[in-house]
């Protein structure tokens, strides 16, 4: 069974809120990172807004998994 799910608001959020603004190519890194969970989401988020995950603050990898834990696909129900 494929599910398609929306992500646009994710993207959104992360963007407004954060200003993470993610090209297509980094929102399918997003998109194929979500099923590991959100701490690989949060990873893939950073990694491909370019910000060094091993050295960003700690306040800024809570921050985008806690958008991303409040702004789910649409769809995934």
């Amino acid at each position: 069974m494929t599910e398609t799910l929306d992500h646009d608001a994710m993207f959104a959020a992360l963007c407004n809120e954060l200003g993470l603004c993610l090209h297509a190519k980094g929102q399918a890194k997003v998109i194929a990172a979500l099923p590991a969970g959100l701490d690989a989401a949060a990873k893939a988020v950073l990694d491909a807004a370019g910000v060094d995950f091993l050295n960003a603050p700690g306040s800024l990898k809570r921050d985008v998994r806690d958008c991303l834990k409040a702004n789910p696909p649409a769809g995934a129900d």
